[in-house]
């Protein structure tokens, strides 16, 4: 590459761009006056939950040591099943694992020395559970139930020989279907999840020794157990019809 086309390459890089100062100004949005009904999301309950798990984890490759561990929690499912109180939570504890591997194709390992080289393992613990929502802040809106029903005209036919001819044969028509059927469309309840805390526990349960020449008390493992204890704050809302008041501004003189 020529010296001019590093030149041009350098100076592209150095170019930086220029914000240029606008102007604004407060603009008063439009707003309805009065008791206006409007449909919002309503706090239902709010609930702490906690769920203990126990687990393997299996590694790729023989770990020298575990450097750091990164959590988070993932719901998956959070549904209230109306008309119960009960809520059912799924989901899992995404965990990224980072950790040493030894690593010969470095360094062979010596009575002082160990090589090793930086990874990370990325694994789903999974989690389900079901609880009760013993206390609502507001009541949640009941869902309304679809129903069918069936209904008939009367029809008169002659009975046919052997029947007096003044007297008819009073029933229903068979050959027609008549049906009134109602299908409403309710608001599913939902979930936020607020915050997690999580309490582990990891131990290596098949570390050996290292091979041949190795410092004192140094191995590997390829499978820890853990134990964790999850606590979730979770927030169940739902969409509901809500008459809201409203005032003329206050201006200066208001407290």
């Amino acid at each position: 590459m020529s010296e001019n086309t590093n030149n041009k390459s350098l100076n592209k890089c150095e170019v930086t761009s220029q914000l240029n100062e606008c102007d604004s100004h407060h603009h008063d949005p439009h707003v309805s006056r009065g008791k206006v009904l409007s449909k919002i999301p309503v706090v239902l309950a709010q609930l702490n939950l906690q769920m203990k798990l126990d687990a393997k984890i299996e590694f790729p490759e023989p770990v020298l040591e575990i450097k750091d561990i990164k959590k988070q929690v993932k719901l998956t499912q959070c549904r209230l099943l109306l008309p119960s109180n009960k809520l059912f939570v799924k989901g899992f504890v995404r965990k990224n694992i980072q950790y040493a591997s030894p690593c010969t194709d470095i360094e062979n390992n010596t009575t002082k020395s160990v090589a090793s080289d930086l990874h990370s393992y990325t694994v789903d613990i999974p989690f389900d559970c079901v609880t009760e929502v013993k206390k609502y802040l507001s009541m949640p809106v009941m869902p309304e139930v679809n129903n069918r029903q069936e209904f008939d005209f009367m029809v008169s036919k002659p009975l046919g020989t052997g029947f007096p001819e003044k007297d008819k044969l009073l029933t229903n028509d068979l050959s027609q279907f008549h049906q009134e059927s109602s299908q409403f469309y309710n608001e599913l309840p939902f979930c936020e999840l607020i915050s997690s805390k999580i309490i582990e526990w990891d131990e290596a349960v098949d570390r050996v020794s290292l091979p041949g020449d190795s410092p004192l008390g140094e191995g590997y493992f390829k499978t820890i157990e853990e134990k964790m204890v999850v606590d979730i704050c979770i927030k169940v809302l739902q969409k509901q019809n809500v008459r809201i008041s409203s005032h003329h501004d206050c201006h200066d003189d208001c407290d």
